[in-house]
């Protein structure tokens, strides 16, 4: 198992502390760039905005990660484990129809209770970019982000650093839990914490199952298409949003 190999603390720390510095200087670059009214950053739904906003994490996670991961002498290839891309799409696929309907039926419930307790249901941010995405170069951005940046990015911080360090330290409970709690959190959005949770939960265990990154990539690659797929088509045959 990948999670077996040391990383000390001081790093991983190190890593973490760097991974959020990159996330808050480029959203305070782009509130600045936007308030200067330099083209591209004119408002949350410009192409400028969008790229630095995604690009300061996730992407930010996998060029800190691989900077990270060459300093431990390691590479991405150890971190993705099986070499068995056919039997970790297997599994992807089966933890998804697994945990899908549960992630369904936890989204409908959540959107219920927030309901009853006055909260505004609305659809995540990515979602709404998607949807009103002014140019194709934007919404073909956003489809790469969401089927191969976010998944590659999320699943290295989460999984391939924060659970396999708290594994390897002795704390297996917080990895398990508090990295899902964290996975769904970020994400900002109520109607999607329990499923996304749900899923964060699927994704460790597939890291766990086969020990390394390639089939919880894999699952979050293809969840993240299937929503979007998902998305076109009730866009196209569902009724006319307001």
């Amino acid at each position: 198992m990948f999670w077996k190999k040391t990383w000390e603390p001081e790093a991983v720390l190190a890593l973490i502390g760097a991974i959020a510095a990159a996330f808050f200087f480029g959203n305070v670059a782009a509130g600045l760039l936007r308030q200067a009214g330099v083209g591209g950053f004119q408002g949350d739904d410009s192409l400028g905005t969008v790229l630095v906003g995604t690009l300061s994490f996730q992407g930010a996670a996998v060029v800190l990660g691989t900077v990270f991961l060459r300093f431990h002498d390691a590479s991405w290839r150890e971190l993705f484990g099986s070499t068995n891309w056919k039997q970790c799409l297997g599994l992807a696929l089966a933890v998804l129809a697994g945990v899908g309907p549960a992630m369904f039926g936890l989204k409908f419930l959540s959107e219920i209770v927030l309901r009853q307790l006055h909260f505004a249901v609305a659809d995540q941010r990515a979602v709404e970019l998607l949807l009103t995405a002014k140019t194709p170069w934007l919404s073909a951005y956003l489809v790469f982000f969401a089927v191969v940046l976010a998944p590659l990015g999320e699943e290295f911080f989460f999984r391939g650093l924060l659970f396999s360090t708290a594994k390897r330290y002795g704390w297996p409970k917080l990895g398990w839990l508090g990295v899902s709690f964290l996975f769904a959190l970020i994400h900002l959005n109520a109607p999607t914490f329990l499923p996304l949770f749900a899923l964060a939960l699927a994704l460790t265990w597939l890291f766990e199952k086969t020990g390394g990154l390639l089939a919880p990539v894999l699952a979050h690659s293809l969840f993240n298409a299937a929503n979007l797929l998902l998305l076109a088509v009730a866009e196209k045959y569902g009724p006319a949003r307001p």
